[in-house]
């Protein structure tokens, strides 16, 4: 009776793979996704059309972008330490993958050896000895054995030389019957995933930094202008009120206020310079340059970059496809999802396939003759079955580290729609009292200018008319700040939707050095 044929058994169980498959990312905001708008969109002018990936081209004053920020952003992306860190890491993860995949196919070791040996025989003088004893007492028994009366002296050598050729190759295949090594192969796919995709999102956050980087910069700089202006305006004052003592119209105590309110603005002059410097280094450590390289470039003043008049922000579930750490954390939960198969996968049987071919010989002419060859190949199969309680241990852990996994994704996505929300509704109200300081600043303007106009007409004195210059100055530092203050939140609504990141492509990322 013929024997049924195992490679259809082999090739069944072959196809098998023990584990939970991965069925995608559960729900985790449901009613958000469903929802046409962020619930906090009222409070700010927004549209539901997909945003520009680099929105600061849209930042800017006079409807024009600020070529000065675009270029940093750009030289950030390119050049920052910390994202070549990341890329890093993805080589590394992509590179754990190419070693998963490896353990697929079979191993295989080359082996060539050549050796001459001499080896001491320390035993054989005894038996010199022996031989040559037993000779004499032969010639003495049987004198005719040998002529002359006297037996031949032997020697024995005390070492042995002995040579060996051996040319082999022999191979190991372990059978992933039960997909443990295609568990980790899954698992290591999804980690590589990750790390492309936290890439991504320090774009985003560093796109984020620079911007808000280049806006306090800005903004400390026109705070200083703003400072110095107010400075010499007091000084004016206080020059007046120094006259108007010596003329018996102002006190002692006159010019002591204004002496004190002008000092007290004069010190507010260098903190704003060292606002200025230390912003100007805080963006030369971003674009990856040394402290003062960027000094010549930024020190000249311009307007303070401003957000356009109305932000495109999409849909809530068009946020959680963007934002690159959602999809970071999705990753990581196929990859614990993996991770269970792969424990489970210890259960079964470990079957390989060992085989090896060699020729072996104490001569080189004889070493290829068949008389050399040896050969041998064989199935191995190991079952440790009574580790089973340190296998399921390890897969209970697998289990709840997929739990783990679960519940971080879950906290990503609803911290990712909080921070989105919260930035809409930062954004709006700040925008808001932005306006109703630039309204105070007309105002203040009207104020100066009638009070000027008194001046020159004689109806209003000089102290007048400088003091409300100083209160103009004063209000428009206040609208200054809150002008700086709508573009860092604008900057932090872009980056709570998960804006200014280009995809990676692992496989396009650049091979570290072979050493």
């Amino acid at each position: 009776m013929r024997r049924p044929s195992p490679l259809p058994l082999l090739l069944l169980l072959a196809a098998c793979t023990v584990g939970p498959d991965y069925k995608g990312p559960p729900d985790a905001a449901p009613q958000s996704e469903a929802a046409g708008q962020f619930h906090r969109a009222g409070s700010a002018p927004v549209d539901v059309a997909t945003p520009p990936a680099r929105w600061w081209d849209g930042m800017g004053w006079d409807g024009r972008g600020d070529p000065e920020l675009a270029h940093l952003v750009d030289l950030a992306l390119a050049a920052s330490p910390t994202l070549k860190a990341a890329q890093a890491r993805v080589l590394e993860a992509r590179a754990l993958v190419a070693q998963q995949r490896a353990a697929l196919f079979p191993q295989g070791n080359a082996t060539a050896l050549a050796a001459k040996a001499r080896i001491p025989t320390g035993a054989l003088s005894t038996a010199d000895n022996q031989i040559n004893a037993a000779l004499a007492r032969e010639a003495i028994t049987n004198p005719s054995l040998f002529p002359g009366g006297t037996p031949p002296h032997i020697d024995i050598p005390n070492h042995v030389t002995t040579e060996l050729y051996n040319l082999g190759f022999d191979a190991r295949w372990e059978l992933d019957l039960f997909g443990g090594t295609r568990r980790e192969i899954e698992a290591a796919a999804a980690q590589t995933d990750a790390a492309a995709a936290k890439v991504e999102d320090a774009q985003v956050q560093l796109a984020a930094e620079v911007g808000q980087a280049y806006v306090g910069l800005r903004d400390a700089q026109h705070r200083l202008d703003l400072t110095r202006a107010s400075a010499a305006a007091e000084h004016r004052m206080l020059d007046l009120t120094v006259d108007r003592r010596r003329l018996g119209t102002a006190t002692d105590a006159d010019v002591a206020r204004m002496e004190t309110q002008a000092r007290q603005t004069d010190a507010q002059i260098p903190p704003l310079e060292g606002q200025v410097e230390q912003a100007m280094d805080q963006l030369a450590l971003l674009v990856g340059q040394e402290p003062g390289t960027l000094d010549a470039e930024l020190t000249p003043t311009r307007p303070l970059p401003l957000p356009p008049a109305v932000v495109p922000v999409a849909d809530p579930a068009a946020l959680l496809r963007r934002r690159p750490d959602i999809r970071a954390a999705e990753r990581q939960l196929a990859a614990s999802n993996a991770e269970i198969g792969h424990a489970m996968a210890q259960l079964f049987p470990n079957v390989s396939l060992f085989g090896s071919i060699g020729f072996g010989s104490n001569k080189v002419d004889t070493l290829f003759r068949s008389s050399s060859l040896s050969m041998i190949g064989a199935p191995m199969l190991s079952w440790n079955v009574l580790d089973w309680g340190r296998v399921r241990a390890q897969i209970r852990q697998a289990s709840a580290a997929n739990e783990e996994s679960l519940a971080q994704y879950q906290g990503t996505v609803l911290q990712a729609l909080q921070d989105a929300e919260s930035s809409l509704s930062r954004y709006g109200h700040q925008r808001e009292a932005t306006f109703q300081l630039a309204a105070a600043l007309e105002v203040a303007t009207r104020a100066q200018r009638l009070t000027d106009a008194r001046y020159r007409g004689g109806t209003a004195t000089a102290l007048e008319a400088l003091d409300a210059e100083r209160q103009r100055l004063t209000v428009e530092q206040s609208l200054a700040q809150a002008q700086a203050q709508t573009s860092d939140d604008y900057i932090a609504l872009q980056k709570s939707l998960g804006l200014g990141w280009q995809p990676v492509d692992p496989a396009r990322l650049p091979d570290p050095p072979d050493y």
